[in-house]
């Protein structure tokens, strides 16, 4: 089934490759950020790092296909959006963003691109949210993303692996961003990466690592819980919610903390059900420590924020982590956001 997979998607990028398709180019820059991996990669943080990094030097829309929302069609987000209308992920970057960057989600890319710029003809730059594989438009900066701890050139193509695309693909590129990397990364372990991918002279290759903020409430209007991470002990217990594709940097961030964790992990976008719910709530009611409280993603919290079946009564113990992007320092001494802005005005 994978040598299968890999043979349509091989047969499918040799059709662009020589024009048998065709693929759009536009008179305004696309910076596609994307992966070839199921998941995982951190898309939206650096998609909202770019974003943030050059909101005040252009007029940005950011696009994205809107995954699991209930409409179709182009939608621009709003102060009314939900993730039934737009997606979780495009709802946390406009919430996140506010109104320095427009969002908007359409399943068609090209039908997406064209509406932005009738309806907003200033637009200076789009940004494409996980679109390395949708070819029918020509980005002016093609971004790859790979996670560290999951390196494409050790998987296999899927289902056998993760990978939705052949890792010659790479070669379409033209950064690489490698993303959630360990502080104890080391000069020859960045070599070894560049070695292994393969890295060609037009090429750049960067390395970023998640921050996390202080936890906020994902109810604030709700009275919270009042909790600080610091002064949790071990007679103290926080359940981790999970709906990610790659849960392990969030859990891992907590294993240095002294309380007592109950991880409960669900598949990547997971819409929460009213079972669902009433299963959290008994597993929240039936735990034992002095405090307790509900930690989250920041996408999960998107998703229980707008949850219908979430009790008022656990409103108040809910709470979220924030996470933003940081560029570790290159070894040449580029800079990934100069790098960018010189690839977006050649």
């Amino acid at each position: 089934m994978s040598w299968l997979y890999g043979a349509v998607t091989g047969f499918r990028n040799w059709m662009f490759d020589h024009n048998w398709l065709k693929a759009e180019e536009y008179d305004v820059p696309v910076v596609n950020i994307g992966n070839i991996t199921v998941g995982g990669t951190g898309k939206t943080p650096h998609v909202e790092y770019v974003a943030k990094m050059l909101a005040d030097s252009y007029r940005i829309v950011i696009l994205s296909r809107g995954y699991k929302r209930k409409t179709s069609g182009f939608v621009l987000a709003n102060s009314t959006s939900s993730p039934e209308s737009i997606g979780d992920e495009p709802l946390q970057m406009y919430r996140k963003l506010g109104p320095r960057v427009r969002v908007a989600v359409c399943e068609n890319r090209r039908m997406g691109i064209k509406e932005i710029l009738r309806q907003f003809p200033d637009t200076q730059m789009i940004l494409l949210d996980d679109a390395f594989q949708h070819r029918y438009v020509l980005p002016k900066v093609n971004v790859l993303l790979m996670d560290y701890s999951r390196p494409i050139y050790e998987d296999k193509m899927l289902p056998l692996g993760r990978l939705r695309e052949s890792f010659n693909q790479v070669e379409r590129a033209d950064m690489v961003v490698v993303t959630k990397c360990p502080d104890s990364i080391s000069p020859l372990d960045m070599r070894l990466v560049n070695k292994n991918l393969g890295i060609r002279p037009f090429q750049k290759l960067f390395f970023s690592k998640f921050e996390y903020a202080d936890v906020r409430p994902v109810f604030p209007e709700d009275r919270p819980y009042h909790v600080d991470m610091s002064s949790l002990s071990q007679r103290d217990t926080v359940m981790l919610i999970t709906g990610i594709a790659n849960p392990r940097g969030f859990i891992r961030h907590f294993r240095h903390y002294p309380f007592k964790r109950v991880i409960c992990h669900y598949p990547d976008h997971h819409d929460f059900s009213r079972s669902d719910i009433a299963d959290l709530e008994k597993k929240f009611n039936d735990l034992k420590g002095e405090r307790k409280i509900i930690l989250t993603t920041e996408k999960d919290a998107v998703r229980l924020a707008y949850n219908p079946y979430l009790p008022a009564s656990l409103k108040p113990f809910v709470f979220y982590i924030p996470v933003s992007v940081r560029m570790i320092p290159a070894q040449d001494g580029a800079d990934f956001i100069s790098e960018l802005i010189k690839s977006v005005d050649a």
